[in-house]
């Protein structure tokens, strides 16, 4: 999940109690709730290095705690610090800051499992990687409802009124860019930003009428229930679609007299209705959506994208290319790697193209999740 999502997880918690458990909890809450995304100082290698770490050790089990124990033991090393050159008690309960950071860090490899990218909890003995596929990776259902629960709540100075201010502009003006894409999620993304638009206004009114002064840890674990509600709502939905995706994914391949390997449905952006699903049988990969409105398994033939598995002196290229370390990154991330080859006869070099198709296709340049690798023929 995004940062900000994480952050209103960390805050929210905060206010549902652990802010009770020491002074300092809701700050540490909130760091503890982010912290495993210090894996981005990888980047400082490459995007292939942060392809590699991002979702790593500090999204494990072992990261986890080694997080919830060291932020809080930072803040009270920091507060005796302080304390002693101010000549006063330490006003940190160490424990109830633990307990308080151990539950908030717990949160965010959680969190992120819920998307389709996955987490890799068993590093370091396995880099097995587990996915939810339940929520897409930004979800403005999510800030909404715990952004606006969580400023109610906090909005109780000039200062954090307009830090709140600037968070939900930048927030809202995401919001506006996912809705002026085109194609199939163009409709659902449009519905999310009236749903959003509405919801900023009432939480700006209930703020002008002074109902946060009614507000208080009620509210907060309420907001956190609406959650679990939501995760599990998607959750039926996604049993549904997977269901569809098998069924959908089956009748293919015995048109092509394949056998289908292994399934995944994926969320859409702001669509808990139609969902992104991605089989692979034993000669080729097959992208596809499902929707729950329409009868699930009545799909479209051609909007069923097929990419058949190299073969032959295509496949003896790929193994080339895979020995780059571009590729290594890539292939150790993707859980859908597929690769085409331009051989143009395999005169001189050919290029070899990587992605991962749960974001992308071979020759469609998108980030972190596509490579292209050109190898020399065996014939030079």
């Amino acid at each position: 999940m995004d940062n900000l999502a994480h952050s209103l997880v960390g805050l929210t918690l905060a206010k549902a109690g652990l802010d009770r458990l020491s002074p300092y909890a809701t700050t540490v809450s909130v760091i503890s709730a982010n912290a495993a995304d210090a894996d981005f100082v990888s980047l400082l290698g490459d995007r292939w290095t942060l392809l590699q770490y991002h979702r790593g050790i500090t999204h494990s089990v072992v990261g986890t705690i080694a997080i919830g124990i060291l932020i809080p033991a930072f803040a009270y090393a920091i507060e005796r610090i302080v304390s002693s050159i101010r000549k006063r008690a330490p006003r940190i309960r160490f424990r109830g800051l633990l307990l308080a950071s151990m539950v908030a860090a717990a949160t965010h490899p959680v969190m992120d499992w819920t998307n389709n990218y996955g987490v890799r909890p068993l590093l370091p003995w396995s880099g097995r990687w587990f996915y939810g596929d339940l929520v897409f990776i930004v979800d403005p259902y999510i800030w909404l409802t715990l952004g606006a629960l969580a400023f109610l709540m906090t909005s109780n100075s000039r200062r954090k009124l307009f830090g709140w201010s600037f968070i939900g502009l930048i927030a809202t003006l995401v919001v506006v860019a996912g809705s002026r894409q085109s194609g199939a999620e163009a409709g659902a993304v449009k519905i999310a930003l009236v749903v959003w638009t509405i919801g900023l206004l009432c939480t700006i009114g209930l703020r002008v009428f002074g109902v946060q002064r009614k507000v208080g840890q009620r509210t907060a674990l309420t907001a956190l229930a609406l959650l679990m509600i939501y995760w599990v709502g998607l959750g039926f939905a996604h049993r549904v679609a997977a269901a569809d995706t098998l069924s959908i994914a089956n009748s293919i391949a015995a048109l092509h007299n394949e056998r289908v390997t292994r399934a995944a449905t994926m969320p859409s952006e702001a669509n808990p209705f139609r969902w992104q699903s991605v089989a692979e049988t034993d000669a080729a990969i097959y992208t596809f959506a499902v929707s729950l409105v329409n009868d699930g398994t009545d799909i479209n033939k051609s909007a069923v994208a097929r990419f058949e598995k190299p073969a032959g002196l295509e496949a003896q290229l790929v193994s080339v290319a895979e020995r780059d370390r571009r590729a290594q990154a890539l292939l150790g991330f993707a859980r859908f790697p597929l690769a085409r080859v331009n051989t143009d006869n395999c005169v001189g070099q050919a290029l070899v193209q990587f992605a991962d198709l749960r974001y992308t296709e071979p020759g469609r340049g998108r980030g972190n999740f596509s490579v292209n690798i050109p190898v020399d023929c065996p014939n030079r």
